[in-house]
Parts: structure tokens; C-alpha cells; sequence
């Protein structure tokens, strides 16, 4: 057996990697030296462990004792674990987008012994890699001229693609910006099967928070109709499973049918935020499940006893993608007995339900009432029926070899986890949903954050070795506002300052008022990115700047209110053209254009009118509480003994104060 350099890491992936008879290297300064030293070019084969094609390529052509002696020959050979390093992740996505428009994982990057890459793609076939690599290996040997004018202008266009200057004149901001961005957005909305007319097709979650938002500022029946849509269709359609709980990354059709099965810790506590939030406003019951469920999920599956959470789930058990997961009629048959007319209806185990092989994705379509007039059945006898047999089909599946767990901690993924349990806990009143925040929140205190007051990325087996990049940060500064938001605790408050002042001091761009991915105290790469596009996690630089804007009117500080608002001046022009990739800056933005309130409830019952405060939507707002008296600015002087009174303010102007939940809520919603 093989063994490489990657055999003394901790990253699953890198491990899964660490037998191939590729001299697979980590990315250090040693590797990085290695190459200038020998003047060979580097390969940098980018990936994550639950992805599908980064098994394919890797069985195909790095276990391939050919395909290895030819990369081993010409070049240094560095892996990449994505989610690990997501500022070498984009530094090198960016060159592949701009070589040929698209991008992806596995991503395989070509560079110069310095980093500069001259070459790049996704996934390769075995031939097809090694014909590359042989006339790449060729290039860099007989005409190195041409290969280093190439490098040098891919990497000026990358600095110049990314550019963003400081908008000096601030614009206008006006309720015409949300109705046109909407207008131009759902010109690109699927009318039957809800999200994006597209395949292959993501939740974006952001996205969806920012629609539920727009449409509560202007409402749009329409727009409302396509958000329940998606919502509805996503939970009922094979992206979710429908029997354990939980999310896969992505559906490879328009339908939301296959999933490409790997599940990502990101997505489901997004998601879990999302469905928490459409709960609040519809009380619709499927939400309350989906919430209820996905959060079974992920703490029986990717929660560790001591409260943090791992990472992902691959899409791949035995070598083979979704098996996990999907069933032939005969097993369905066989655990649903004379069940099985129901089940068939409710799973549609049909053509619409059928996959391939024999094999059934696990979906809904038909509502309960029209099995229900089918079957000439009751609705309760229905969904007993269905509870039973998806407890028998669990019990079923645990006997399979699972996917496989990457069980390393991720600081960004985990604060997303602390906001979505705090949402949920907001929605649904589960106050487990707030001891499993608040011991999240405790473990990142305990293991990743440092006494200098920065942070660590990610941490396994114990131990941290990654410096904390802006989405650690940001992500982990708002999960900390919402945690003292949630119990009053100043702890919380006091922790969101200091990493919010800790990024001014080293992630902060004076030129242009934004912020930079990585650390100051980092080595540098050969760019310095500033991540400001939404995706399927918002960018760095928007949560951040949000998060500025809420802590400034916690605190009363305006340093923070005029840094978040220079960074929307900054995109404000590109939201309307790209409503999907500034979803989180659209949320920054209607903070801007509605009033937006400050609540204060201070009193022996604070926790309790809080409870009962947060059960509606209302995003327009911060709110602070505590039982007794307190010199923070909004708190200050409010205490009354023996009573507990809601303070609503705007714009340094406060409302009449109330003991009564309603009527405060009527104050919130003029």
C-alpha cells in the first residue's frame, strides 16, 4: 500500500487521498519551497469528502499507477481540501472561471513553482488528464515564455475581475430598488416547481430569506405564491429525505427529485433558519416538520456528545452514489406490508417516483386529503399509517453501510448551526433548540477561539491548525449577537465586539471600505480575495456588514452603522441586475428602506415576553433583554421593579412603553 505526505493529516479528505500512488503534498511552505526549488509547476487538485465526481476522478486516474508516475514526474502535487482552505479554494476557482466559465469540484489548477496559475478545469477523464498533463509538462519545458505571459495575465485579470471600489457619492436608497430587482428576478422563476427554471438546482437559502423579506417590505401575491411553492416542493420533493430528516446540496434536475446526495452540515442549518422563518409567517405544519426533522437530523447524525458539529455526510456508500438512500418496490413491499397502497400513493412509488435500476428516490406530491379521498381512508388513519412505516423503513436502513461521516469542525458551519437552532427555537418555542445553541456557542468560546481574540477555522481529533478566515468571523459574530439577543447574557454581546473589532484591525480594506477573506497575520496567496457575491452561503463581507448593523444599534455606536452602510453603497448598483448573488445585501438593504426597530424588555418576565414576542415574523427589528436593571444603552434606566415593560424604538425615538406582547407588536408592524 502507498502511503503519502497527506497520511499526517487530520482532514478526511485529504486522508481519503493519503494511499494514492500520487506524491500527494498538503499545501504548506515546505511543499510551496519544494517546488521553487526543483522549478517544477504545480498541480492543485481541489475537492471536498462528500463529493461524488472527486471519488470518480480519484478512482479513475489518482489510484492509477500510470496516471501517478506522470504527475509525479513533471510536477509537485498538492491537495487542496476546499472546505479547509476556501481562501486557496477561491483564489483557483476564480482562474478556472475566467479560463473556461465554469467551475466545480474536483477543480485541478495548473501553476507555476510560485502559485501563478496557467491552466485549470474540473473534472478529467483518465485520458483526457493525462494527455493534459503531458502537454502542460511539455509547454513548461520548451516554451516557458509563452506559459508565463499567460500566467502573468490570468493573474492580473483575476485582481481585475474582483476589483471593487468605494462608492463615494452614496446613492439613494429606494423602494423601487426591491420592486426592480424582484421584477427582474423572477423572470428566471420555475412557475411549476418553484425556485430557479434551471437544473441542476440549489436550495439558496439566503435567497429565500431575502424573497419572505421583500415581499413582507412590498407585498406581492405572486412572489408570495412562488416562495411557498419552492418551500413546499423542496420538502416534499427527494432533495429531502423524507425519512430521516435533512437536505442533500442539490437536486440535478428541475423537479427536485435526484438529489446529488451528499448532505452539508451549511445547507441544513440554513435551512432550518428558512423553514423556522415561513413557520412564523404561514403556521404551516409542513414547515414545523421539516424543521423538527432536519434538526433530528443533524443532531443524531453530525452532532458530536459534547455539542458541536461535524461537517457532511458523502454522497456515496459502497462505492456507489445514493444507495443509502434509495429502494426497490420489493423492499418497499416487504417493510410496508399491507401498508403499501398507502405508500405507494403518499411515495409515489410510479414512474414520477422511479429513478433507475429498479430503484425509487423517496418523494411526495399528492396531499394527504387526495390519498385520503382515494383510498376512501381518514387522514388520521393515513398519517399513523405513514409515521409507522417510516420508522420501520429507518430501522431498515440502519442496517446499511452508512455514507461515509468527515467529521471535521468547521467554526463558519457551526455558527450557521447556532443561528438556524436559535431561529427554530424562536418559531417553535423548543427551548432543547436553545441548549443545543448555547453549548455550541460554549464550544466555540472554549476550543476555537484563541487568547488574542481571534479564531480558529476548523478543529479536529482535538486539535486546531488553520488560521480563521472573514466567514469564521462573520458567521460566528452573529451567531453570538443572536445568543445575547435570545438569553440576555452580555457574554454573548461582549464576545460579537470583539471579533467585529478584530476583523477591522486585520481584515479591514481602507481603500474601499470592505473587508479581505483572510487574516493579515496570513501567508499570503498570490491574491488577496474579498469575498462580497452570495451564494449557497452569503458572502463573508454581507454577513458581516449586517451583523455591523445590528451591533451598532445594540450598542449605539455609529463606527459600525457607517462601515455596513459604505459596504452597501458598494454593491447597492449590482443588486437589481443580481437579485440570486446579493439575496443577503437585498436584507441589508430593506433594513435600510423600513423602519427599523430597536425592542427593549427589561423586567422579571423578559424571557418570557421575549418567547412570546419572537413566535411572529417581524425581521425589521434587534431586541435586548433582561431581568433586571442594566447600563447598556438601550437598557439604561428602563428597569421598573415588579414589572416588565417592551420599549420599541426607532430612529432614536421609542414608542409609548407597554407590558402587553400585542400591543408592542402592533407598534412593530405600522
Amino acid at each position: 500500500m502507498h502511503n503519502n505526505q497527506l497520511i499526517n493529516e487530520t482532514s478526511p479528505y485529504l486522508l481519503q487521498h493519503a494511499h494514492n500512488p500520487v506524491d500527494w503534498r498538503p499545501w504548506n511552505a515546505e511543499t510551496l519551497s519544494l517546488a521553487k526549488r526543483t522549478n517544477k509547476p504545480i498541480i492543485i487538485s481541489i475537492g471536498y469528502s462528500a463529493c461524488h465526481w472527486c471519488h470518480v476522478m480519484e478512482h479513475e486516474s489518482f489510484e492509477d499507477e500510470l496516471v501517478a508516475e506522470l504527475m509525479n514526474r513533471h510536477f509537485i502535487c498538492i491537495k487542496v481540501d476546499r472546505e479547509e482552505r476556501p481562501d486557496i479554494d477561491q483564489v483557483y476557482m476564480s482562474a478556472v472561471q475566467l479560463m473556461t466559465g465554469q467551475g466545480g469540484w474536483p477543480l485541478n489548477c495548473v501553476a507555476l513553482p510560485d502559485g501563478r496559475p496557467f491552466y485549470g478545469g474540473t473534472y478529467f477523464k483518465r485520458d483526457q488528464w493525462m494527455n493534459v498533463l503531458n502537454q502542460l509538462a511539455d509547454l513548461f519545458k520548451n516554451n516557458y515564455p509563452k506559459v508565463l505571459e499567460y500566467a502573468e495575465k490570468l493573474t492580473k485579470g483575476m485582481h481585475q475581475s474582483e476589483l471593487i471600489e468605494k462608492v463615494e457619492e452614496a446613492p439613494t436608497f429606494k423602494r423601487e430598488d426591491i420592486i426592480s430587482t424582484i421584477e427582474e428576478w423572477s423572470k428566471s422563476f420555475d412557475p411549476e416547481n418553484g425556485g430557479p427554471n434551471r437544473a441542476p438546482k440549489f436550495p439558496m437559502p439566503s435567497n429565500l430569506e431575502f424573497l419572505m423579506y421583500a415581499n413582507y417590505y412590498a407585498p406581492n401575491a405572486k412572489l408570495e405564491a412562488h416562495i411557498d411553492l419552492t418551500l413546499e416542493k423542496m420538502a416534499k420533493g427527494g432533495i429531502y429525505d423524507q425519512i430521516g430528516g435533512g437536505f442533500a446540496r442539490y437536486s440535478v434536475d428541475p423537479i427536485w427529485k435526484i438529489p446529488h446526495f451528499e448532505k452539508m452540515l451549511y445547507d441544513n442549518a440554513q435551512l432550518i433558519s428558512v423553514y423556522s422563518k415561513a413557520y412564523q409567517l404561514k403556521q404551516n405544519p409542513l414547515y414545523k416538520q421539516v424543521v423538527n426533522q432536519t434538526i433530528h437530523f443533524i443532531t443524531t447524525t453530525l452532532m458530536h456528545p459534547e455539542g458541536y458539529f461535524y461537517s457532511a455526510l458523502d454522497a456515496d456508500s459502497e462505492g456507489k452514489e445514493g444507495k443509502y438512500y434509495i429502494w426497490t418496490k420489493e423492499e418497499l413491499k416487504q417493510v410496508a406490508g399491507e401498508d403499501f397502497k398507502i405508500i405507494e400513493q403518499y411515495y409515489h412509488i410510479n414512474s414520477h417516483g422511479y429513478w433507475e435500476n429498479g430503484n425509487y428516490i423517496l418523494m411526495r406530491n399528492l396531499s394527504i386529503d387526495e390519498i385520503s379521498n382515494s383510498l376512501n381512508l381518514t387522514k388520521k388513519t393515513i398519517e399513523e399509517k405513514v409515521n409507522s412505516f417510516n420508522q420501520r423503513l429507518l430501522i431498515e436502513r440502519k442496517k446499511r453501510v452508512a455514507p461515509g461521516l468527515d467529521d471535521k469542525t468547521l467554526t463558519s458551519w457551526n455558527a450557521l448551526t447556532i443561528s438556524g437552532l436559535l431561529d427554530a427555537y424562536n418559531a417553535l418555542g423548543e427551548s432543547r433548540y436553545l441548549e443545543l445553541a448555547i453549548n455550541c456557542g460554549k464550544f466555540i468560546i472554549s476550543k476555537l477561539l484563541k487568547v488574542d481574540g481571534s479564531l480558529w477555522h476548523s478543529f479536529k481529533n482535538g486539535q486546531s491548525t488553520i488560521q480563521g478566515f472573514l466567514e469564521d468571523y462573520a458567521f460566528t459574530s452573529q451567531a453570538f449577537l443572536q445568543l445575547f439577543e435570545n438569553t440576555g447574557n452580555q457574554k454573548w454581546l461582549t464576545h460579537a465586539k470583539s471579533l467585529t473589532n478584530y476583523c477591522y484591525t486585520n481584515f479591514y480594506d481602507s481603500s474601499n471600505g470592505m473587508f479581505f477573506f483572510t487574516d493579515l497575520q496570513d501567508d499570503p496567496l498570490i491574491s488577496r480575495k474579498i469575498e462580497y457575491m452570495d451564494n449557497v452561503i452569503p458572502a463573508s463581507n454581507s454577513a458581516l456588514a449586517l451583523t455591523l448593523f445590528k451591533l451598532g444599534h445594540v450598542l449605539a455606536e455609529e463606527k459600525h452603522l457607517i462601515t455596513s452602510k459604505q459596504m452597501l453603497e458598494n454593491v447597492h448598483h449590482q443588486i437589481n441586475q443580481f437579485g440570486s448573488a446579493f439575496s443577503n445585501w437585498g436584507i441589508l438593504l430593506i433594513h435600510h428602506l423600513k423602519p427599523f426597530y430597536e425592542v427593549a424588555i427589561i423586567g422579571k418576565d423578559s424571557k418570557t415576553k421575549y418567547a412570546s414576542l419572537m413566535k411572529e415574523y417581524i425581521p425589521n427589528k434587534v431586541v435586548v433583554i433582561a431581568d433586571t436593571a442594566s447600563n447598556l444603552e438601550l437598557l439604561k434606566n428602563r428597569f421598573v421593579e415588579n414589572k416588565t415593560y417592551l420599549y420599541v424604538c426607532t430612529n432614536k425615538t421609542c414608542n409609548q412603553p407597554t407590558e402587553s406582547v400585542k400591543t408592542a407588536i402592533e407598534q412593530l408592524k405600522k
